[in-house]
């Protein structure tokens, strides 16, 4: 039997370890984290609890294609409960705007803002849809490393105009300022900025239609919890607290890894999960191609991430689950964040409040949160250290302002993820929340390649590698790793 070794256990590298096994392999899979998951790891502080990783789930048919490899029900693993509304936007002159489950509702509550947009709605989710159609459908799960496989697909990119923005995507159909945020900001949660990220990601606009938005019950750690039950079932042999500090290689060929304690490990084929960039630069050093040479020296970083966590002893009922909210600034605030040196002041947040549907996230009569605001990755040379603790008091205060009445005397055990955290906890190559941005020089053929450009018995999955970030993303890789076997 050959055996793999998956290096990194995030989701995508829990995926391809399940697709590994099923086609016969003898599979490890190693993490330096204390638990599976990679980011999606579960903090518990007295009694709240929080995901540390993805809360969005809005393909939840991959997941259930890892068990039913196995003729397994995943229903008797996890529950997934739809959403609604899937987000609440909260503008900074308090106008709200509620993206529902329903299609008729939705274009009511655009209506109340403008009537034109309500009527071209539809239209732009048609648009949406063929995009879907090929990028999804037809592409997410195929591999990119040919380049003459890349040039078939010119004429489809073309038809969508893939090198324009989602930004501009979205302006085609919607006037109102408003609504063009609302409906621009699927690429911030991939890591890109909807004026740059290529309009591919404008797919998620039909995706989320077609599949729905759901949360599991138990939060994410609830499905790494039962793809970790699964993994145990089928066999695979978990190995965590342990980082892969060295490979060495000979003829273009993996022939042992070495973890922190200095343990050698073996194996006839490699899956790396981690950060490509950390991959190329810190561990594997030897010389590289030219096309690598370049994806690895001028690669663009998505933002950076600062997270913070916190309860509360009142229940604000009226909060949803998932809430975005809009500072005045937008293209300027993204220029900050993405191009910018320093903090910015005026912010646009995504709070996530679980407790809106799962009261075991909290104690009776209380709340859970996590507010995420994009930052400046480490490429800022932010003073994270001294820092922090202003910024989580502005998002604090911005929060009690805006949704949140009373929270400084209400809230309860505060604490945060930064950059540093990112890049100290998870090896992300500077502190970048989602690998490299998804750009249109940065997708496909342009990414870093599934099957390693220098190395033979290599495949890379996960958010840096085709087709990119997200849940959806990180999953597809693994199963573009099963084709390239």
């Amino acid at each position: 039997m050959k055996k793999a070794i998956v290096i990194g256990a995030g989701f995508g590298g829990i995926a391809s370890a399940i697709r590994l096994r099923k086609k016969g392999y003898s599979v490890e899979i190693i993490d330096r984290c204390n638990s599976l998951g990679g980011r999606a790891q579960v903090f518990n502080v007295n009694g709240f609890k929080h995901d540390a990783g993805p809360t969005l789930i809005t393909a939840p048919f991959l997941f259930k294609e890892l068990f039913d490899l196995f003729n397994k029900n995943i229903n008797d693993y996890v529950k997934f409960v739809p959403l609604n509304p899937w987000y609440r936007f909260i503008f900074d002159d308090k106008t709200i705007f509620d993206y529902e489950r329903s299609l008729t509702k939705t274009i009511s509550n655009i209506k109340q803002i403008s009537i034109e947009d309500s009527i071209n709605y539809p239209k732009m989710l048609e648009a949406s849809k063929k995009i879907y159609d090929v990028a999804f459908t037809e592409l997410a799960h195929q591999p990119f490393h040919n380049f003459f496989y890349m040039v078939k697909q010119i004429p489809s990119l073309i038809k969508f105009s893939s090198h324009k923005s989602v930004y501009s995507f979205v302006s085609k159909y919607i006037n109102n300022d408003k609504l063009r945020r609302a409906f621009s900001i699927p690429p911030l949660l991939v890591g890109g900025n909807p004026f740059s990220t290529t309009c591919i990601y404008s797919l998620i606009h039909y995706l989320e239609r077609k599949h729905g938005v759901y949360f599991a019950m138990g939060g994410t750690g609830k499905i790494v919890e039962a793809l970790g039950k699964l993994l145990n079932e089928i066999g695979v042999q978990v190995s965590l607290n342990s980082t892969i500090e060295n490979i060495n290689v000979i003829d273009s060929q993996i022939t042992e890894v070495i973890d922190n304690y200095g343990k050698i490990k073996k194996a006839d084929l490699y899956i790396s999960n981690m950060d490509p960039l950390h991959l190329y630069k810190n561990i594997i050093k030897r010389p590289i191609k030219t096309s690598n040479f370049l994806k690895t020296k001028l690669a663009k970083h998505s933002m950076g991430l600062f997270v913070l966590f916190f309860g509360t002893k009142k229940k604000y009922s009226e909060v949803k689950h998932h809430t975005i909210l809009f500072g005045k600034e937008y293209k300027k605030l993204l220029i900050k964040i993405f191009d910018g040196k320093s903090l910015p002041k005026d912010l646009s947040i995504y709070l996530h409040r679980p407790t809106a549907t799962d009261m075991t996230f909290a104690p009776k009569n209380c709340d859970s949160y996590y507010a995420l605001v994009p930052v400046p990755n480490l490429n800022a040379k932010i003073d994270w250290k001294k820092d922090a603790e202003f910024f989580k008091k502005l998002i604090i205060s911005t929060l009690e302002k805006k949704v949140l009445k009373g929270l400084e005397e209400n809230i309860l055990e505060t604490f945060y993820m930064t950059p540093l955290d990112f890049q100290n906890d998870y090896l992300s190559y500077k502190g970048s929340g989602f690998s490299i941005a998804p750009y249109f020089t940065q997708s496909a053929w342009f990414r870093f390649h599934n099957k390693s450009e220098i190395i033979k018995n290599l495949i890379l999955v996960g958010a840096g590698t085709h087709p990119g970030a997200g849940i959806p993303g990180v999953l597809s890789s693994a199963k573009v790793m099963e084709r390239l076997l």
